[in-house]
C-alpha cells in the first residue's frame, strides 16, 4: 500500500495524540529488552506499508559502543557544509523527542511529526488486525520502531541527499538495519548493553558487525584486537571494502585549553585541533568543535567515511569537512554550559566513556592547586591558573557497570552529589548508588533525591575557581541542561 493512501484514509493526529500514540508503545530505552524482543521482521513489515520509504535514501549506517552519535554528527554536519541536504537520526533524544529526526540542522516540526505518525498509526492498527506485530507475547511495535520509521519516512518526503542514521542498539537486530546503506560506519567497541549484546569483546562486535552489508565499504574505528578480529573476519565473508583506524587512517590531537583573560577569569575554551592522515592523503590540520581525544579520533572516522563517500560519487570540498568538523554541535558531550564555576554536562555511561571524560578534564582544564602541589610545581604562576576543586553529580543507570564508572571517574573528585533522574525506571536508587561508591572510593559524597536538587547543592558549594561536572546517562544531562541554561539567563 502507497504511503499517501495512508494519510488519507483516517483523520489527522494531533501533536499530542502523536505523542501519545509514539511513547504509548513499549519502550527498550525504559526498559532492558529480552534477545528474543529485536528482531527485524516487524520492521520491515512496518516499512513495507508506508512505501518502503528507507529504499529511496542514500544512507550512511553508523554503530558503536561509543562515540556513533558523535561521529554522526560531525558526518552531518560536513555534509551539510557541502551543500547536501541531509537527514540526521539520532537516539536518545536529550531534552526532546523531536531532536532524534533532523532535516539540514533542524528537528522535525510538531505538524510535520503528526502528520507523519499519523500514517504510521494506520500501518500499525493494520499489522495489529493481521496479526502481523506479535508473533510472540508482548512484542507489538515499539518505541524505536516506530522512531525508525518515523525518520524514514520524513527523510523520504523531504527528499534529503544522504542520511546519516545512528544505530539504537547493538546493530544485528537493531531497527535501523533494514538499510542499504553506502557505507557502514563502526566507532568503537567496549563493554556496554552486555545482558543484550553479551560480556565479552567478541560476542559485542558480532552484534555491532551486523550492519556490515554485502558489496558495501565499512569504515571501523575499532582497536581493541578482539574486536578488530570480529570486524575484518565479517568484512572478509560478506565483501567488504574496510578501512580501519590506526592501519589505514591515523590521527594525532592537539586538545583544546581553557582559555584565561588577564585577569585570569576564565571566558572560553580554545579549540581542539585534529591531524588526521589516511592511506589517500595528508589533511590540513583542522579545528574541533567538540573536547577530547576520543572526539579526535571520531573525527577521523568520519574523514575516513568521507573519503569512502567521495569514492562513491559525492563531492565534498576540502573546506566543507574543515567546517564542518569545527562547527559540529553535539550537546553534552564535553559541553561547557558555563564559566565561573566552570559547568561541563558529559553523558559517560560506561567505563570507557568514563575514562575519557577524566582524561579530557586532565588535557583541557586547569589542575588543581593540591595536585600542582603534589606535582612540585608550587610557582604562584601555577597556583593562581589552577582550579580550587571539582564537584561531580552523578546519575546510572541500572543496566550499566557502575561500579567501574565509578571507580574510573571519581579519583579527579573532591565531593560527589549523587542523584536519580525521573526520565526512566531503569535510574538506579541513590542508596543503591551509594553503596556502590563506598566501595570503589573513600570520595565524600551527597545524596539529592532529584537531579534539580543535586545542582542546587554544587552550585551552592562551588565558587568562582571550581568545577562542576555532570554526567552518568544522557537522561541525567537532559533534565539538567535546560535548568543550567534557565539559571544562566536569570543571572543576565
Amino acid at each position: 500500500m502507497a504511503s499517501g493512501s495512508l494519510l488519507s484514509s483516517s483523520p489527522s493526529l494531533s501533536y499530542e495524540e502523536a505523542l501519545a500514540f509514539w511513547f504509548g508503545r513499549v519502550n527498550y530505552e525504559q526498559r532492558t529488552p529480552r534477545p528474543t524482543d529485536l528482531k527485524l521482521d516487524r520492521m520491515r513489515t512496518l516499512l513495507g506499508l508506508l512505501g518502503d520509504p528507507q529504499e529511496k535514501l542514500r544512507i550512511v549506517h553508523v554503530a558503536g559502543s561509543k562515540g556513533k552519535g558523535s561521529t554522526s554528527a560531525m558526518l552531518e554536519s560536513i555534509l551539510r557544509q557541502a551543500g547536501y541536504r541531509t537527514g540526521l537520526f539520532t537516539s536518545p533524544h536529550l531534552c526532546r523527542v523531536e531532536e532524534r529526526i533532523q532535516v539540514n540542522g533542524a528537528l522535525i516540526q510538531p505538524l510535520e511529526l503528526a502528520a507523519l505518525m499519523e500514517e504510521i498509526r494506520v500501518a500499525v492498527a493494520k499489522m495489529e488486525e493481521a496479526g502481523l506485530d506479535s508473533p510472540g507475547p508482548g512484542q507489538a511495535v515499539t518505541f524505536f520502531e516506530v522512531a525508525t520509521a518515523l525518520g524514514f519516512l520524513c527523510f523520504a518526503r523531504r527528499e534529503i541527499d544522504v542520511a546519516i542514521v545512528e544505530v539504537g542498539l547493538g546493530g544485528r537486530f537493531d531497527s535501523t538495519n533494514v538499510c542499504n546503506p553506502l557505507v557502514s560506519v563502526i566507532t568503537s567497541i567496549s563493554f556496554d548493553h552486555t545482558q543484550q549484546l553479551g560480556n565479552r569483546l567478541a560476542s559485542i562486535a558480532m552484534e555491532k558487525a551486523g550492519i556490515i552489508k554485502s558489496g558495501r565499504a565499512t569504515i571501523s574505528g575499532v582497536t581493541a584486537a578482539e574486536a578488530q578480529k570480529v570486524i575484518e573476519s565479517t568484512c572478509a565473508e560478506r565483501n567488504s571494502d574496510l578501512r580501519q583506524l590506526a592501519k589505514d587512517f591515523f590521527f594525532e590531537y592537539e586538545p583544546g585549553k581553557l582559555d584565561r583573560t588577564k585577569d585570569t577569569r576564565w571566558r572560553n575554551i580554545q579549540p581542539s585541533r585534529v591531524h588526521i592522515t589516511t592511506r589517500q592523503r595528508t589533511w590540513p590540520v583542522m579545528e574541533l568543535g567538540l573536547l577530547g581525544e576520543h572526539q579526535a579520533a571520531n573525527a577521523a572516522v568520519a574523514v575516513a567515511c568521507v573519503e569512502q563517500l567521495l569514492e562513491s560519487g559525492l563531492q565534498v570540498a576540502d573546506q566543507a569537512v574543515q567546517a564542518g568538523l569545527k562547527r559540529v554541535d553535539w550537546p553534552a558531550r564535553m559541553e561547557v554550559l558555563r564559566f565561573e564555576p566552570i559547568v561541563v554536562l558529559d553523558c559517560a555511561h560506561n567505563v570507557a566513556s568514563a575514562q575519557a571524560l577524566v582524561d579530557t578534564l586532565r588535557a583541557s582544564f586547569p589542575p588543581t592547586g593540591s595536585e600542582i602541589q603534589r606535582n612540585g610545581a608550587e610557582s604562584s604562576r601555577g597556583i593562581k591558573g589552577c582550579l580550587e576543586k571539582r564537584l561531580l553529580i552523578f546519575a546510572g543507570s541500572s543496566d550499566k557497570d557502575l561500579a567501574g564508572i565509578l571507580q574510573v571517574l571519581t579519583p579527579p573528585f573532591a565531593h560527589v552529589y549523587l542523584t536519580r533522574y525521573s526520565h526512566s525506571p531503569r535510574a538506579v536508587p541513590i542508596e543503591s548508588l551509594a553503596n556502590i561508591l563506598r566501595q570503589q572510593s573513600p570520595v565524600p559524597f551527597t545524596l539529592c533525591e532529584t537531579p534539580v536538587e543535586a545542582w542546587r547543592a554544587a552550585r551552592q558549594a562551588a565558587g568562582p575557581h571550581d568545577l562542576i561536572c555532570i554526567t552518568g546517562s544522557v537522561f541525567l544531562a537532559g533534565e539538567l541542561r535546560p535548568v543550567i541554561l534557565k539559571d544562566d539567563e536569570g543571572q543576565t
